[in-house]
């Protein structure tokens, strides 16, 4: 089984299929617009005739060195490649601006990598029990865990907690708009036919955070702009990596277990994990936010150990992770299989040729990374003046890219323009956009959970455990922000510690 698996593993073919799949994953994660499911609904087309151990090869190479690509145009161009990188970029690009960004793009590889192969631990040892406990959950949990995402917004603010809030609020506000996906009627849209289908998510993410920063940059005399030199070193001394060890274990945890959550995704992986380490480390050398290297490693690492999350419900139950596992499972059927739990005991070997391969993937991309990166870093050595006019055509042409629409790039402009205005008021952006990568997710949870309690909520929540325990979780978050619960918090530990103390002491 495994040995037939290993085999079929350790064909040439298919391991250059692999590295190939790795190589341009990297490359498609790293310009913006481009997306990793794009490109594997591509090759999906393109493999029809190959076998499917070449198809899937060439996949799953793409899947995993697409999820690293992100973190490359986050750092260098505070443009995430993809939304899971979003919050690499709250760290990743104040390091690149004090001429770190090697070693900010080495911490995102080590974390890709660790985060990738842990995540594949999970995959081998705890797939069917974690799928029984994912195919629990329902709309009162995903809610929870939407809620919990929502509230990573007031710890991504920078100053005031209530500019956070209210930067989130507008994201909320901007993700309402379009078509209302339950009663089919428009919403916000003023008349417009283009905004029936939403504000494009990808267009905002390059707007707030790629134009604003040109706009923002434009304002800086030409002989005031910070120049890098040095780029740093690549990796971190070991004392540095074993402070982080605590941060990559939970961060794994994190994401294998949201993405054997079908239908979650990486972004509320990333927020969360994001989130977790700012609230768990403890004087961290560097402040969150201002180019900390835990916040580096932290959304790295749940983005690529969600990868095998995502594989355990496709794998066991026949039910995609996100949307890239959603264009593997057409993959499957395409060559005659039906992923599930037939899969399983019909064909283990593919089971674990996927793991051998996910494994083979993460050795590869981390290779191809000190590569590729290394060419990627030669952009901090271009001039403002001349780097800045190369980004604003790949803003235009990734906002265009993604439906071919030139009202996209309006999205575009006007995000920019909004971003760079929230720049000069010192408004956090981050919120904004986590409200509009969420809100549309915890509008369809919310109205769910309306329709299926049927206005009794708290009485069908009580009922649900798990909803129950993220919930209280969730509101120890928002009491967690109050300065009255804070100090309250803090005395009581003090109390503990005092009691505790003399206890001993007899």
């Amino acid at each position: 089984m495994f040995g037939a698996a290993l085999s079929n593993a350790l064909d040439i073919n298919v391991i250059l299929l692999t590295a190939l799949g790795s190589f341009s994953g990297v490359i498609i994660g790293a310009l913006p617009g481009l997306s990793v499911t794009m490109a594997t609904a591509l090759l999906v087309s393109l493999t029809f005739s190959w076998s499917m151990n070449y198809a899937l090869a060439m996949i799953i190479g793409v899947y995993a060195g697409g999820v690293f690509g992100g973190s490359i145009s986050a750092v260098l161009l505070n443009i995430p490649g993809a939304p899971s990188s979003i919050c690499t970029g709250f760290d990743g690009y104040p390091l690149a601006k004090q001429g770190k960004a090697a070693m900010a793009l080495g911490l995102a590889r080590i974390g890709s990598f660790i985060g990738g192969i842990i995540g594949l631990f999970f995959l081998a040892s705890f797939a069917p029990p974690i799928s029984k406990i994912a195919l629990s959950f329902g709309p009162f949990e995903y809610l929870g865990l939407i809620t919990l995402g929502l509230i990573t917004i007031g710890n991504l603010s920078e100053g005031s907690f209530l500019k956070a809030i209210i930067a989130g609020l507008i994201g909320l506000l901007l993700s309402t708009v379009g078509m209302d996906p339950f009663y089919g009627t428009p919403r916000f849209t003023f008349g417009s036919m283009e905004l029936l289908s939403g504000i494009g998510l990808i267009p905002s993410l390059i707007g707030f955070f790629g134009l604003s920063e040109i706009i923002y940059q434009m304002r800086i005399p030409s002989h005031k702009h910070q120049k890098v030199g040095q780029l740093g070193k690549v990796l971190p001394t070991l004392r540095t990596f074993r402070k982080m060890v605590p941060v990559i274990l939970r961060s794994s945890a994190i994401g294998a277990w949201i993405g054997a959550l079908p239908g979650v995704g990486s972004t509320i992986a990333s927020f969360l994990a994001y989130d977790n380490a700012k609230k768990t480390v403890k004087n961290p050398d560097v402040p969150f936010g201002k180019g900390a290297y835990e916040g580096v490693v932290a959304p790295e690492v749940a983005n690529n150990a969600m990868i095998g999350g995502t594989m355990i419900p496709l794998l066991t139950l026949g039910i995609p992770g996100d949307a890239v596992t959603a264009v593997m499972m057409g993959a499957f059927i395409v060559h005659g299989l039906q992923p599930g739990p037939m899969l399983m005991t019909k064909t283990p070997d593919l089971f674990w040729f996927i793991v051998i391969l996910l494994f083979l993937s993460n050795i590869l991309f981390l290779f191809i990374g000190l590569f590729v990166t290394k060419y990627f870093l030669k952009i901090l050595s271009i001039r403002p003046e001349s780097l800045m006019p190369i980004v604003t055509v790949l803003c235009f042409v990734g906002a265009y890219a993604i439906r071919n629409s030139p009202f996209d790039i309006i999205i575009m402009i006007v995000a920019g323009f909004l971003g760079y205005f929230f720049k000069t008021i010192k408004f956090p952006i981050g919120p904004v956009v986590i409200g509009l990568v969420l809100g549309s997710m915890a509008d369809g949870a919310l109205r769910r959970v309306t329709m299926i309690s049927e206005g009794n909520i708290l009485g069908k929540l009580l009922t649900r455990p798990i909803a129950m325990v993220i919930f209280m979780f969730a509101l120890l978050q928002i009491l967690d922000q109050i300065t009255v619960f804070k100090e309250w918090k803090k005395s009581s530990i003090l109390k503990l510690r005092n009691i505790l103390a003399f206890k001993k002491q007899d």
